[in-house]
């Protein structure tokens, strides 16, 4: 027999189940205007100093932006981000 909640004045509250957590929401695949002409800069071959520079950005910014994208793309360094980049047809090659 399930046992009753108690108040502190004596009466009985039946128990509340447990609240549950909406779903986590997946990561967007797509990438934001920045992170693109960042992903650009990148094929282009800029450093992350350089493409801070022309951007007028900090380098942690740059380097966020492009952790931000790996994390999206679900690669672990430059050379599968920009070959997934090229995939999935986010860079237009010239």
């Amino acid at each position: 027999m399930p046992t009753a909640a108690r108040t502190t004045k004596g009466r009985t509250r039946a128990s509340l189940p447990e609240p549950t957590l909406p779903p986590r929401k997946r990561r967007p695949e797509a990438l934001t205007t920045r992170e693109q002409e960042i992903l650009e800069l990148i094929w282009t071959g800029f450093k992350n100093k350089e493409i801070a520079q022309r951007l007028k950005i900090s380098v942690k910014t740059v380097e966020a932006h492009r952790a931000n994208m790996m994390k999206k793309i679900r690669v672990s360094n430059t050379a599968q981000l920009l070959k997934a980049a090229i995939q999935g047809k986010m860079l237009k090659l010239r």
